[in-house]
């Protein structure tokens, strides 16, 4: 069953580490009843957790429906759907197997809400890469177990804010082992995977990417590194040969220094703290982590589970918020998008268009 998207989104919400600040960011941004304007947010989660952290928040006024079934959320209201019924020790600030598991169960029931069409987009709170690991979940993250979920080709983790828009062609990579899987490839296939997301996502009709180079100064035409001239600039030719406007590769250093990342509408960033340091950075806190090539919409704050504030109240739901409205966004923007490409001339019969064609030629 699914459900129709003509009125406003249904968005879940995974809760994440049930020890980390996820919960308590959920709160914090779903007690702003304005939010119920925009979207028809479910919750998977555990009514009993919840209540633990909103009891740690006595500002927030919040009240949850309890829903069985996806196919029956109320609208009017936040939904929880309660995935589990056992009684857990929460932790706050402690990582454990208990985090772990739960926050595994919450994700993959809205994952698969998500893929059955119960839910039109999903909002992941933070997980702990270490602790969600076991015989059935062996996944570096969210990111490669949407991907294997939807059958995806290729995804990408897609960091977005305001100013500027980076993608990341290697995630949770050692750094040790980063240059292996640098290959023209797989940078071919990543620029095409965000120039699809740019233009269906962002509504950006003609994108302009940039591509860091790998090596310090990019090279300096291979006296520190060849991974330039002989994989990078080949595979950003190739993809020019695409019809994919990219440039580079750049020093990442002067890159962000001299602020040129304004210049492109995404940066494609080779590793992840090439890319993720100067991104949060420069995104004022309002950074969300969004995964591009997918055939449904997540998102994520741009943060961990941060145990060391957990369950204290001071966790800050900026990312979050900005999580949540960029959702809602971009499957506006995909509906607009699918709308702008829908061909009218199927809708009419092939009696129609003749006629119309003789009328007009009757006319010249």
């Amino acid at each position: 069953m699914s459900v129709s998207i003509e009125h406003k989104p249904i968005i879940g919400f995974s809760c994440g580490d049930i020890n980390g600040i996820g919960i308590e960011l959920i709160l914090k941004v779903l007690s702003d009843s304005r939010v119920l304007e925009f979207c028809t947010p479910v919750v998977f989660a555990n009514n009993k957790v919840l209540n633990f952290y909103r009891k740690t928040l006595p500002e927030v006024n919040i009240n949850f429906a309890q829903v069985r079934e996806l196919g029956k959320v109320n609208h009017k209201q936040i939904n929880l759907f309660q995935s589990w019924e056992e009684e857990i020790a929460i932790t706050p600030g402690e990582m454990n197997d208990t985090g772990g598991k739960y926050a595994v169960i919450s994700l993959t029931q809205a994952a698969e809400a998500l893929k059955s069409g119960l839910i039109h987009g999903l909002v992941t709170a933070p997980i702990h890469k270490k602790n969600i690991q076991s015989a059935s979940f062996n996944f570096s993250g969210h990111t490669p177990y949407l991907k294997q979920l939807f059958g995806g080709k290729d995804v990408a983790m897609l960091m977005i804010a305001e100013n500027m828009r980076i993608g990341l062609l290697t995630e949770h990579v050692p750094v040790k082992d980063i240059s292996q899987f640098i290959t023209k490839e797989s940078i071919l296939s990543k620029l095409q995977v965000i120039n699809q997301s740019l233009k269906k996502d962002f509504l950006i009709t003609k994108p302009k990417i940039a591509v860091l180079g790998l090596n310090p100064h990019s090279g300096d035409e291979g006296l520190i590194g060849k991974e330039e001239i002989e994989i990078i600039k080949p595979a950003i030719k190739e993809a020019k040969q695409k019809d994919i406007f990219c440039f580079g590769p750049y020093s990442a250093d002067a890159f962000f220094a001299r602020g040129q990342y304004e210049k492109f509408d995404a940066v494609l960033a080779l590793y992840h703290d090439q890319g993720l340091i100067p991104f949060k950075s420069l995104s004022l806190g309002e950074g969300v982590n969004y995964t591009a090539g997918l055939n449904a919409v997540r998102t994520s704050p741009d943060h961990g589970t941060a145990f060391d504030i957990a369950g204290k109240g001071l966790a800050d739901e900026t990312s979050t918020r900005q999580a949540l409205f960029s959702c809602i966004d971009i499957l506006h923007n995909r509906n607009e998008y699918s709308n702008q490409r829908a061909n009218p001339l199927r809708k009419l019969s092939k009696s129609v268009v003749a006629n119309a064609i003789d009328e007009k030629i009757n006319e010249d």
